[in-house]
């Protein structure tokens, strides 16, 4: 098969190319199309292992250097890696004054404003690890659009997109899954079709103040403040019980149907599906109506038996009450399908969910950095030659691995050119070290690592730790131990 030949890297001539632009965002409405329509990701769907195989193959190397290319390779991975951990540290930090699973006693204390500044900062450096880790955004506002009435699942769902304060909705991996059902047209036999999924899908969620939600319902609605108060009490009771307006909540789920993006949310609300409504609808309307027409004439016949007629109004109530549980149970039925559909495709919360994010990002780096050096290092190149390299690596993508990828060349040039691996003249004339330089190169700057971490300076940072007394009035810093 071609995605198991070792295909040498070809060289930038071997293809032509528009010119490359800035990356694009997928349009939100582009994740329905069919998957040859849609405009491609990223995302470069392989092991950084299977990479360097490729990419250090001896024949890859004629000069001999191959061995000197799988090493350098090595020094690139652990030198990226390294990098988001330091950057990862930084968020971790920041997001546990917002994590609902921390187990931490909180010191920090916030004067108004900074703690929506740490908020505002916690997204936006999420954002930035979604976007290095090659992830997708679905503008939420606009999620009806790649909604089908009807779930996979067969649920209708709703959801209330103006209860967030922030809201974060992205994707890697959008490609089809071979499922079965049965259908009336086949006599109920099975028949296999494909189902369009997420493989990845990425949510952040904080709610609004209650205060400020309650505000917004005032101005919606034109109604008074006793009024909204209990439609947002009513609205978050819907949520689970240990949902905080405080926290912010990330969550990341695996190989989610595209059309059940709604089921991921916390206030998901399931509605009955019309066919459901039309046969409870029928069924209860026919019994409630059979049993008005039979309770009225025992009525009319027992009028003067108090005991009869009570005894009809009764049995009446009782048909009613089995058609109110038939509705709940329906309802219950749906909630147990959502329940155990998400238990099988969540991968991560919160914590968990950011340092999962940082690894996939260092290692989507890598991976685009050691495809566009494979090239420069092998011949002389210039600025202009970039789109005609970006095709070839494409190229070289989808001839070795049958993948269709929208390389970022100038994310991972940039990289390169930032850590001295690769230099550029004023006239666009590319330099690139050769792979023992570079690995000589790349040991160095790991040496200094540490001399060039940036002081931590508290006045830079939103908050300050509160010095508590002791429970006797003493200083705790007074108090500490001694040698």
């Amino acid at each position: 098969m071609a995605a198991q030949q070792a295909v040498p890297m070809p060289n930038a001539t071997e293809t032509a190319s528009g010119p490359i632009g800035v990356p694009q965002a997928v349009p939100v409405f582009d994740i329905v199309h069919p998957d040859a329509e849609r405009a491609r990701e990223t995302f470069i769907p392989v092991t950084t292992y299977a990479l360097i195989e490729r990419l250090a193959a001896a024949r890859a190397w004629p000069g001999g250097e191959a061995r000197a290319a799988r090493r350098f390779f090595r020094y690139l991975e652990y030198w990226r890696r390294q990098q988001h951990s330091t950057a990862l540290h930084s968020l971790l930090q920041s997001y546990e004054t917002f994590s609902p699973d921390s187990d931490l006693l909180i010191t920090r204390s916030f004067a108004p404003g900074e703690r929506e500044g740490l908020q505002k900062r916690v997204v936006t450096d999420v954002e930035a690890i979604l976007r290095q880790a090659n992830y997708v955004r679905i503008d939420p506002a606009e999620v009806e659009l790649i909604l089908t009435k009807e779930t996979h699942y067969g649920l209708d769902l709703d959801v209330d997109f103006t209860a967030f304060e922030e809201c974060l909705v992205y994707y890697r991996g959008a490609s089809n899954r071979r499922d079965q059902r049965r259908t009336f047209r086949k006599f109920m036999r099975k028949e296999e079709f494909d189902v369009p999924i997420f493989q990845r899908l990425f949510l952040l969620f904080k709610l609004k103040p209650f205060d400020k939600r309650v505000r917004e319902v005032m101005a919606e609605q034109r109604i008074t403040r006793k009024e909204a108060e209990r439609i947002v009490r009513n609205l978050r009771a819907m949520l689970p019980g240990d949902v905080n307006e405080e926290n912010i909540y990330i969550k990341l789920f695996k190989n989610i149907p595209r059309a059940d993006i709604e089921m991921v949310f916390p206030n998901t609300r399931v509605k009955f599906r019309l066919m459901d409504k039309l046969r409870l609808g029928i069924t209860a309307g026919g019994g409630i109506g059979m049993g008005l027409m039979g309770a009225a004439g025992k009525i009319a016949v027992a009028a003067s038996n108090p005991i009869a007629a009570a005894g009809a109004v009764f049995g009446l109530g009782g048909l009613a009450f089995r058609q109110g549980m038939k509705f709940l149970n329906q309802k219950q039925r749906y909630m147990v399908v959502m329940a155990q559909n998400l238990y099988f495709h969540s991968m991560a919360d919160n914590r968990g969910v950011l340092i999962k994010l940082a690894d996939r990002a260092a290692e989507e780096d890598v991976k685009e950095e050691m495809l566009l050096y494979s090239v420069l290092a092998k011949e002389r190149a210039n600025h202009a030659d970039l789109p005609a390299i970006d095709a070839a690596i494409e190229q070289y993508l989808s001839t070795s691995f049958g993948v269709s990828v929208d390389f970022d060349l100038e994310d991972a040039l940039g990289r390169l050119i930032a850590d001295g691996l690769v230099t550029e003249d004023a006239d666009g004339t590319l330099h690139t070290l050769g792979p023992k330089e570079a690995a000589l190169h790349l040991d160095a700057k790991w040496d200094v690592f540490l001399d060039h971490l940036p002081d931590i300076d508290p006045h830079d940072s939103e908050g300050h730790e509160e010095e508590r007394l002791l429970t006797n009035g003493a200083d705790p810093a007074a108090t500490f131990p001694t040698p």
